[in-house]
């Protein structure tokens, strides 16, 4: 992607200049980001997705009683009437289960890949929303079809509705409100409140979300990750005399039960040789941030032949760094022409038949793999 040509999806920004003006900074409203939108997933085929045991979806629904959450899948009779006022169906990573919605997310990789979540599909009928309420993360709300008031405020109180089952903002605060229209986008940087209503029904938004994890559980997961790897190098070296604790000096104890004090600097010092490895953490992140979700799973497939090229599934999310590259939760050393080819791979997510001549045959075995796998699928 060009990030210095004007994008009617950013109002006529650059990409550039967005993420310079406004990323995490403050909002941006985009008349007819997309012109004469129609929605690339429609009524029937995301009601038919709410349907699916491997698609997240949530039924919401606002009465004089009160706020009301169910979890799905839900048959299509289980869905309110559309002349029902005061529901809503969110639909959740939709852009793993559909090409059209997948393609309208590239449309967003100016940002990098690790921070693109998913595409939420948010349907309506009238007077329908899920509350104020605020995100950790930054969001793109396209609107698809129908129209949407939002109302959206720097909330400082953030305290939250008691005895409710969705984060809805106690005291919210609204400072602007804006009617999106088919096409139109707002952008909202993280824990920017906002609201919005379905007007007239029949209302789709779409929400471009973002990841942005929180440290104390990324870090869990990376302690956990470069443990499991570290583990994993020290059985394959336990027969190496060098890496046994020895005490050739251990003197006789009166008191057994005393931990010694060289086998806690052992200990230490082993762990703190796992530690040093520079690029364990950057191992770990990789292959965290490529891991699939829990309800993606991938059919296997065949390998390309000598005539066809490659293209990513769009369940796949491949990365790399300076030295590796990321697949679906693992990690592959690489250098050279190979790692070259392979991030033309991550960032284009295709190569063609003369991308693959310049492929080495280990490349090429890798390819396979990944294709019989179902991570990637001839072309």
């Amino acid at each position: 992607m060009d990030i210095h040509s004007p994008l009617a999806l950013l109002g006529g920004l650059t990409a550039a200049q967005f993420m310079r003006r406004h990323w995490q900074k403050k909002p941006l409203l985009v008349r007819q980001a997309v012109p004469q939108m129609v929605p690339p997933v429609p009524r029937s085929a995301l009601f038919e997705l709410a349907a699916q045991e491997d698609v997240e979806s949530r039924l919401i629904r606002q009465s004089p009683k009160g706020w009301s959450l169910k979890h799905g899948p839900f048959a299509r009779r289980a869905v309110p009437s559309l002349q029902q006022p005061g529901w809503t169906l969110l639909v959740q990573g939709v852009d793993l289960h559909h090409p059209g919605a997948h393609a309208l997310m590239r449309e967003f990789r100016f940002l990098p890949d690790a921070r693109l979540d998913d595409l939420m599909i948010s349907y309506a009928s009238d007077t329908g929303g899920v509350g104020p309420h605020f995100d950790s993360y930054d969001v793109f709300l396209l609107q698809a079809s129908g129209r949407r008031r939002w109302s959206i405020g720097r909330q400082r109180d953030l305290r939250l509705q008691p005895d409710v089952p969705l984060k809805i903002l106690e005291h919210f605060e609204p400072e602007d409100s804006f009617v999106l229209e088919a096409g139109d986008m707002l952008y909202l940087p993280p824990r920017y409140a906002h609201d919005g209503v379905a007007v007239g029904g029949d209302c789709m938004t779409y929400s471009i979300g973002l990841r942005a994890p929180a440290a104390a559980p990324l870090g869990a997961d990376l302690l956990a990750r470069m443990a499991e790897a570290q583990a994993d190098a020290l059985q394959d070296a336990a027969d190496r005399p060098s890496l046994h604790y020895r005490d050739p000096g251990q003197a006789a104890v009166e008191h057994p039960a005393a931990m010694p004090g060289a086998l806690q600097a052992f200990a230490r010092q082993a762990v703190e040789a796992a530690l040093r490895d520079p690029d364990a953490i950057d191992r770990a992140l990789g292959e965290s941030m490529t891991e699939p979700k829990s309800n993606v799973w991938f059919d296997a497939g065949e390998a390309p032949d000598a005539q066809q090229g490659v293209r990513l599934d769009r369940r796949t999310r491949m990365l790399y760094d300076a030295r590796h590259l990321y697949i679906n939760g693992e990690s592959f050393r690489a250098g050279g022409r190979d790692a070259t080819l392979m991030r033309r791979l991550a960032d284009q997510r295709a190569l063609d038949t003369r991308d693959l001549a310049r492929a080495s045959d280990d490349a090429r075995a890798l390819l396979s793999d990944w294709c019989e796998a179902g991570w990637a699928h001839a072309d």
